[in-house]
């Protein structure tokens, strides 16, 4: 099976043909850098690490960008209320939204383009939409025309009157229409401003995405991705713009993640319900958010509480447990079993193609998770047999990390002062103490391997450990 993605755009499942084979340009939305980044900014920065994972996982090239939107609003509020600046601000909460990504076993993007190191860029876009008529200056700021543009509103599919209704707008004499948007703001006294042929000012919102887009992947993106609440206005005035520029599609797929809700209730600053990555990876394991996260098909809205969370953390135990067990097997198995491993191969084969199945059919991640728990099912029942092979126990290891790699389920190892070869040589010492009677140096050991994050348990085959 082919991979099919549901397009926003034609509001259907579509076959993914990139422009270039074997190579995906893809653009996902980041931050605004004035704060922590919440559990609804994370859901998107998850769900396409996975579908980038995937991706490369089936051969592509995926250059994969993702930016940082540093300066704007919120950060000079944010600035202001600190008493410091802007660059400042944003540097802050860059080197937290990357500690905290890397938390979450989330990759880094090819790269991480900020607005500010590209405002040359940003200025030839406008001025390259001034010269057409699709844009126009009005008082040092600069506005991008919607009527002109006579596909506005296709990406989210609402009509003009629709739009009007739906656009957050202040009342602006300043603007031809009330639907047209800001390209370039005017500055006010005190803010950070750059020159431009208008005067004064900076970017708006919109405009730096289209900008750095086509600077990194060209006028056609293959796919566009963000969280539902980009469709309308962003997305759909990044369209406009970008198409009126060029000519051509900004992208090919159009991808949109839906919302968390919290307790049953929608996310706001309003409810004061909001949680943020810091806060929640103090609390649960990052293998479990991410399984959380991807239990639920991206596109369906998904709802955060205890209970949800201390399911996902059960269930990332079990995977874990399971993928040590292997490991721990491994080093005691016999060399060979034909006639036992070529019965677990067509298992594991027939598991993996639905792995693969379900991932092709719009990043079906929960039910890959099912997949990956019938291939854990089938190895602790193989791990049952008093005798196994090392050919059967590797095919076992090497599945379970291949769906890994694209999901991102087993925790991430945590940093401790031992390594693997002195916890094996503590576990020895402890075993000759145990053996000898001596409780107080055995107990000694294990509260020493316990402050270090190491479990120990005692199998048939002997003592295991893994880090907890």
């Amino acid at each position: 099976m082919s991979l099919h993605i549901y397009n926003t755009m034609s509001r259907s499942k579509e076959e993914f043909k990139p422009l270039e084979p074997g190579k995906v340009k893809m653009y996902v939305c980041g931050p605004t850098v004035y704060d922590y980044i919440h559990i609804g900014n994370a859901r998107p920065v998850i769900f396409f690490d996975v579908v980038r994972r995937y991706l490369e996982s089936g051969g592509y090239e995926v250059n994969y960008i993702v930016n940082f939107t540093d300066v704007d609003d919120k950060l000079i509020r944010k600035a202001e209320q600190l008493g410091t600046t802007v660059p400042e601000v944003a540097e802050k909460f860059i080197d937290a939204f990357n500690s905290n990504i890397e938390g979450l076993g989330v990759h880094r993007a090819t790269i991480n383009p900020r607005v500010t190191d590209h405002i040359p860029e940003i200025i030839a876009f406008i001025e390259g939409l001034v010269d057409t008529e699709y844009a126009y200056e009005s008082g040092g700021d600069v506005y991008f025309r919607t009527n002109k543009f006579k596909d506005y509103g296709k990406l989210s599919h609402q009509n003009m009157q629709e739009l009007q209704l739906g656009i957050r707008i202040e009342v602006d004499e300043r603007k031809e229409n009330g639907q047209d948007f800001v390209l370039w703001k005017a500055a006010k006294p005190g803010e950070i401003f750059w020159d431009s042929p208008w005067g004064a000012g900076r970017p708006g919102w919109h405009i730096e995405c289209s900008a750095m887009a086509r600077k990194y992947l060209g006028d056609t993106l293959d796919i566009h991705g963000g969280g539902h609440d980009l469709q309308f206005p962003h997305h759909e005035c990044e369209v406009a713009q970008s198409e009126a520029f060029t000519g051509k599609p900004l992208s090919r797929y159009w991808m949109h993640n839906g919302y968390i809700h919290i307790n049953n209730e929608k996310m706001s600053k309003s409810l004061g319900n909001g949680i943020t990555v810091n806060e929640l990876l103090k609390r649960v394991k990052p293998a479990a958010i991410r399984y959380f996260m991807l239990s639920t098909h991206y596109r369906s809205p998904l709802n955060f509480n205890d209970e949800t969370i201390a399911q996902a953390e059960n269930s990332v135990e079990r995977i874990s447990n399971c993928y040590g067990n292997l490991q721990h097997r491994l080093a005691v198995a016999i060399s060979a079993d034909p006639e036992g491993t070529a019965l677990l191969t067509n298992r594991v084969q027939e598991i993996e193609a639905q792995f693969h199945a379900k991932m092709d059919d719009d990043f079906n991640t929960p039910d890959a998770i099912t997949a990956l728990f019938e291939l854990v099912s089938e190895a602790n029942q193989y791990l049952q047999r008093p005798v196994v092979s090392s050919e059967g126990v590797q095919l076992l290891i090497d599945a379970v990390e291949s769906m890994d790699r694209v999901l991102g389920l087993l925790p991430q190892p945590q940093e401790t002062g031992l390594v693997d070869s002195e916890i094996d040589e503590l576990i020895a010492q402890r075993t000759e103490a145990r053996t000898n009677k001596n409780w107080a140096r055995a107990d000694e050991i294990r509260d020493m391997l316990a402050a270090q994050g190491i479990v120990l348990e005692d199998t048939p085959q002997g003592i295991r450990w893994r880090r907890k």
